[in-house]
């Protein structure tokens, strides 16, 4: 009998919940709050786009389908729109540090929410290593154009040998990326804010002049895959249009969290959806779908045409765009572990500030490292096979709990309520869940060894270290 009151005690600590208010009354000094509506949108649009519109719209087009690709933005970014909306109300009423482990932690338990960080921290920085790898890929094509040549080693292009050479270029911009995050936000969103700007003029320029240039008759037939080919074209775009959940995690730094969020989410999204939809016309609208480059279709579409001074401008705006991807995600991976580290379920060392700037300095040089490890020594699809289940994971988590939360505290005070309740949510939840099913084994195979690390630690370490595991017992199994 005490054994198994005791199993008991185990489980419901475990699922102990952090309270919203009290998460949102924290007012401990932190990380500095320095951002803006304005920085923190163009934080969530260099989230956004990037490879997804530079690299991988040609590839679904060319190899999935067709003009219909079109089709396959919208609807990934109606069901990415289900769950941005539930992160805006999130992002309302939680204005910290930390997105989708903050919001689990305070409404699914404490178990929840330290998978949720420990998958976040993994995606986020096997990401960032996949980004810098696709912008050597670039800067090779833009070289090229330009009539001079790179050393293999430096774009980490297989030599004469067997093997992967070190992407020199790849683990640069990694590092260079996690200092600026360290000279503070203030002039890290500065360099946002202007990179993306750059990203989107560049962008815009392409359209405005790629619409001169369209014929068509490359629209038809608009569907040569087939209905099919547009939803699987969905499933893979889907993951050029989630860079908001990233940018959630730096509600903290906000002059106004609480009031800037909810709109930088739904603006960011909204903005980037409009330049995906317009730049998808012009692309498969100036080249055959069949003659459209996989890896670097707007500038080969614009060197097509005669136009190959644009095609290397717009190389130069998909290294920029890809950039900011690297920034975006780079800051969501430092922010979710700051966040555990101050909840004690990781060791507070890490959580420490710099004195004068107010960033995780610690923690973000080592994400810097490990993402320079990865993008330097692995090819960039086994990189890439980190990363996704994480994030989709976060997705169908934030909206559950935003259903769950609704219900059970439908009068705690929001600053943005989600329509369509709990429909919207729910579409969220149900198309991620679709994705994860759609994930390669060897995918499945390391979220599980990564799982089963994570859970060893939160045993040894994060369970008894938790703040809430000083609390009474009472008070620990009736949070929330």
């Amino acid at each position: 009998m005490r054994h198994n009151r005791t199993t008991s005690e185990g489980l419901r600590t475990v699922f102990r919940r952090k309270p919203v208010e009290e998460i949102a009354a924290e007012t401990e000094e932190g990380l500095s709050r320095s951002l803006g509506l304005w920085q923190l949108t163009a934080i969530g649009v260099g989230g956004i786009i990037g490879a997804g519109i530079f690299a991988l719209a040609g590839a679904v087009a060319s190899e999935t389908a067709g003009p219909a690709v079109l089709v396959s933005f919208l609807i990934a970014g109606l069901a990415s729109a289900a769950a941005a909306l539930s992160y805006a109300e999130f992002s309302g009423m939680i204005p910290k540090a930390g997105s989708a482990y903050t919001y689990s932690y305070s409404v699914l338990g404490e178990l929840v929410g330290w998978f949720i960080g420990w998958d976040l921290m993994l995606e986020y920085t096997a990401i960032v290593a996949v980004v810098a790898i696709g912008i050597s890929g670039y800067l090779g094509f833009l070289v090229g154009e330009l009539g001079a040549d790179l050393p293999a080693w430096m774009l980490g292009a297989p030599g004469t040998g067997t093997g992967h050479r070190v992407d020199l270029f790849a683990i640069i911009l990694c590092l260079l990326i996690a200092y600026l995050l360290n000279r503070g936000i203030r002039t890290a969103g500065r360099f946002e804010t202007f990179a993306v700007g750059l990203k989107v003029a560049v962008l815009l320029l392409a359209i405005v002049v790629g619409f001169f240039h369209i014929k068509t008759g490359n629209y038809s037939p608009f569907f040569p895959f087939g209905v099919g080919g547009a939803i699987t074209g969905a499933a893979t775009v889907f993951f050029a249009v989630y860079g908001y959940d990233a940018m959630s995690t730096a509600a903290e730094e906000s002059r106004d969290a609480r009031q800037h969020m909810p709109k930088a989410i739904i603006y960011s999204l909204a903005f980037s959806m409009v330049l995906y939809v317009l730049a998808t016309l012009v692309l498969t609208g100036m080249q055959n779908y069949r003659d459209i480059a996989p890896k670097n279709g707007f500038s080969s579409a614009f060197a097509a045409v005669g136009l190959s001074g644009l095609a290397s401008v717009i190389a130069i705006g998909a290294i920029i765009g890809i950039l900011t991807v690297m920034f975006t995600v780079m800051l969501g991976a430092t922010r979710v572990w700051f966040s555990m580290s101050r909840d004690g379920l990781l060791p507070g060392w890490f959580a420490r500030l710099h004195p004068v700037r107010r960033v995780p300095s610690r923690i973000t040089w080592i994400v810097g490292i490990a993402s320079a490890g990865l993008a330097g020594f692995l090819p960039i699809r086994q990189a890439a096979e980190l990363t996704n289940i994480g994030i989709l994971l976060a997705f169908v988590v934030v909206c559950i709990a935003v259903i769950v939360l609704r219900y059970r505290r439908p009068d705690a005070p929001r600053t943005f309520r989600l329509p369509g309740m709990p429909v919207v949510p729910a579409v969220g939840a149900l198309f991620s869940i679709w994705l994860i099913t759609v994930l390669t084994p060897v995918t499945w195979l390391r979220f599980a060894v990564w799982f089963l690390l994570g859970l060893i630690i939160y045993a040894l370490y994060g369970y008894r270290r938790s703040k809430l595991n000083s609390r009474p017992h009472h008070v620990r199994n009736d949070l929330g």
